[in-house]
């Protein structure tokens, strides 16, 4: 079994859905680079627009932060699918990590419970709710639509990072035995990366510190993260 595998056989191998819409748009052509740069402009812009167009200058910061999370994580989904196309691996990996839409489907949990919490459960507490501390009072209307598009995008890089996590430590501890020692090393790097977009999230606690709940849960997926993947690696280097 060798280590990498040609181009070719790279373009023609399955992609994640953010992927897979991405290149089907037709008469579009964009680099990772370009997209990449396209996408922290754009959300960019929106901050700050929405920021002076309303006065709340106060959510600038965390705009900010949102952004280079969101920005963070399209370089993570990138670059573990980038590298994980070029290592010979047995397609039941490949596939179930590309092909299945898990991520999908993860990613709707974190956003419904996230949209819940900010319209549901925050404003019933005590105190100026998070959404209204951010964007005024009343809530206008661009500024939620656009900050639930950002908070969307993060969902999905956050519920991408679980299913990379989690197929990783299945293909370390099924299919180790099929995979030569120079990608065993690859795949460890790939698990690497994934435990460090998930602490690229934690420049959102400073945000929502005296938020409990929003604490707890960006802490304990750091943790479970870490933990998951870290046993990912462990088993790796065991195997090998």
């Amino acid at each position: 079994m060798t280590g990498y595998r040609s181009n070719d056989r790279e373009r023609s191998d399955p992609r994640w859905v953010y992927e897979s819409i991405a290149g089907s748009i037709p008469g579009v052509n964009l680099s990772r680079r370009v997209a990449l740069a396209l996408q922290i402009v754009v959300f960019g812009i929106g901050v700050l627009a929405l920021a002076v167009g309303y006065g709340q200058w106060g959510s600038l910061p965390a705009g900010a932060v949102a952004v280079v999370v969101a920005s963070a994580g399209s370089v993570f989904m990138l670059t573990i699918g980038r590298r994980t196309r070029r290592l010979d691996l047995p397609s039941r990996y490949t596939h179930l990590l590309f092909g299945s839409g898990i991520e999908i489907v993860l990613s709707l949990v974190a956003f419904f419970a996230l949209v819940t919490y900010l319209f549901v459960v925050d404003p019933r507490s005590p105190g100026e709710s998070l959404l209204v501390g951010l964007l005024g009072d009343p809530l206008p209307v661009p500024a939620v639509l656009f900050t639930l598009v950002v908070l969307w995008d993060i969902c999905y890089r956050i519920g991408t990072g679980w299913w990379a996590s989690l197929v990783g430590l299945w293909r370390s501890l099924w299919l180790s035995g099929e995979i030569d020692r120079e990608t065993t090393a690859a795949l460890a790097r790939i698990d690497a990366i994934t435990i460090g977009f998930a602490w690229i999230q934690l420049s959102l606690v400073p945000f929502v510190s005296n938020r409990p709940i929003l604490v707890a849960a960006i802490l304990g997926h750091v943790v479970a993260v870490t933990l998951v993947s870290g046993g990912s690696m462990l088993a790796l280097r065991i195997r090998s």
